[in-house]
């Protein structure tokens, strides 16, 4: 089949397509997809240039667990396709099936998430022709979405919804936003709204409009410095993907017993703040990161529903796949980007 390979930590040289690699077969309780399209998130290009680290190695290049990685590995997470082959165990009234994947491989309950497999990363994902998952992950899906614009949704409204669902974000809360013109952000901005909570969201001047179309009451300019300031109020739940030199400020602008969440560091993994804030205003800081299996059910029911819009940026061929990192990369675009196979 034709895939595209990752054979090593490093920039787009990494990534080699190649058009005979074997298929794979589903062993017991999978099914195998042929792949439709696969969307790409910044887990890909984090994991390409082993840019996790190690709090215990200086410069040490690993995968998103921080661990020794694999190569070669078929990277993609969010899949959607058609089932063309069932393992053992698994009806076989299921081959034909149009499903979309819940990336996360495992069993139990959510304590798992902190070491899960996650697809396209410990094991080989959907930048290829054909790819195998655990059946309990591949969810049928009615829709008259394409595969396209489905495949846009798995990772960023599962980790949107995982964001929303531990920071408790209720009805009438007022919540603010980073990063809302990327996949989870924009994400965030839909599911915040479809909860009825009023979004604040922070984007750049020349995106700001999409962001709004997407239901933010209000935009402030990723530019501005003291964004606390810009707001000129406080709000219920921050909800950060990007980190970096903001954090503070991001704080500052939280109500007293406000809840942050984050679940990305775009902009920086290391952050100060002033501590008194923290404590003096009763504050709770909560990581999360990728959604559970119930979060992405949730999602695949409001995608069925219509109450979710897919944010498809561009497509690009499987063959082009370094070309869509680094566009990717590039962030010159509202949603997602997606291969096609």
């Amino acid at each position: 089949m034709r895939a595209v390979l990752l054979t090593k930590f490093g920039g787009p040289e990494a990534l080699e397509f190649r058009e005979n690699v074997p298929v794979p077969v589903p062993v017991e309780g999978e099914v195998r997809l042929r792949v439709g399209a696969t969307a790409l998130n910044n887990t890909d290009v984090w994991t390409r240039e082993g840019a996790y680290g190690s709090n215990v190695e200086d410069g040490a290049q690993t995968g998103w667990r921080r661990e020794e990685f694999a190569f070669p590995r078929i990277q993609g997470a969010d899949v959607v396709g058609h089932i063309d082959m069932v393992g053992a165990g698994v009806p076989a009234s299921r081959v034909g099936e149009r499903v979309i994947v819940d990336p996360m491989i495992y069993q139990g309950g959510e304590r798992e998430l902190v070491d899960t497999d996650y697809l396209g990363s410990e094991r080989d994902g959907g930048f290829a022709e054909f790819v195998t998952v655990p059946a309990m992950n591949a969810h049928a899906v009615h829709s008259t979405l394409s595969d396209a614009e489905l495949a846009t949704f798995p990772t960023a409204y599962a980790t949107a919804m995982r964001m929303l669902n531990r920071a408790r974000v209720t009805r009438d809360e007022q919540i603010l936003i980073t990063g809302a013109s990327g996949g989870v952000g924009s994400a965030l901005v839909q599911l915040a709204r479809v909860r009825g909570a009023a979004v604040v969201a922070v984007a750049s001047r020349a995106k700001a409009e999409q962001v709004r179309q997407l239901g933010a009451h209000t935009v402030i300019p990723r530019d501005v410095v003291d964004i606390a300031d810009a707001l000129g109020g406080k709000v219920d739940v921050v909800a950060d993907v990007v980190g970096g030199s903001a954090f503070g400020s991001l704080l500052n602008a939280l109500r007293p017993l406000g809840r942050y969440v984050v679940a990305g560091a775009i902009a920086g993994p290391e952050v100060t703040a002033d501590l008194r804030t923290i404590y003096l205003n009763q504050l709770e800081v909560i990581g999360s990161s990728f959604g559970s299996h119930g979060d992405f059910a949730d999602v695949v029911a409001l995608v069925e529903r219509g109450d979710i819009k897919p944010l498809l940026s561009a497509t690009y061929p499987l063959s082009e796949l370094a070309a869509a990192q680094a566009a990717f990369v590039g962030k010159e675009f509202v949603g997602k980007i997606v291969v096609t196979s």
